[in-house]
């Protein structure tokens, strides 16, 4: 199996999970509430990465290093706190399917945007008219996904 396939199943098997795990923090929020759940699923996650880091010697990066990086990428903490709590906020009102197509279509636009400048260090990869074209069949996707 080529890693270019293999790379795109473990995207697919990422995003299958996404919904599921946004099931289940709905599901948590319901009980617990939802700035709740969301501190829960993040503490639940520290273990499960320190487990796989440490104990399992899973790990072959260097956490010493982190002080190199740039500022911004520690925005991404930041940013799972804000995924976590909109995908169980919005699953509940609008469904899984719902909330799926609509965080997939401004993933997929947003993605395209950081791709055409290279953004935080990104690969330049330019539009297209192809991709115009496909992301204007998602947008159409979408709208036709959240018909009631």
């Amino acid at each position: 199996m080529s890693l270019h396939l293999l790379a795109f199943l473990l995207a697919a098997l990422a995003g299958s999970t996404m919904a599921v795990q946004g099931t289940l923090n709905a599901s948590l929020s319901k009980i617990v509430g939802l700035l709740e759940a969301t501190l829960i699923v993040m503490a639940v996650g520290l273990v499960t990465a320190l487990l796989i880091i440490y104990p399992l010697g899973l790990g072959k990066g260097n956490l010493s290093k982190f002080m190199e990086a740039p500022w911004y990428t520690f925005l991404g903490g930041v940013l799972i706190v804000l995924i976590t709590y909109g995908v169980a906020a919005s699953i509940p009102r609008i469904g899984v399917a719902n909330a799926t197509t609509a965080i997939v279509t401004a993933q997929v636009v947003t993605a395209t945007i950081i791709d055409h400048w290279g953004i935080f260090g990104m690969k330049a990869i330019p539009f297209s008219w192809w991709k115009i074209l496909g992301l204007a069949l998602l947008a159409a996707g979408t709208r036709i996904m959240l018909i009631r």
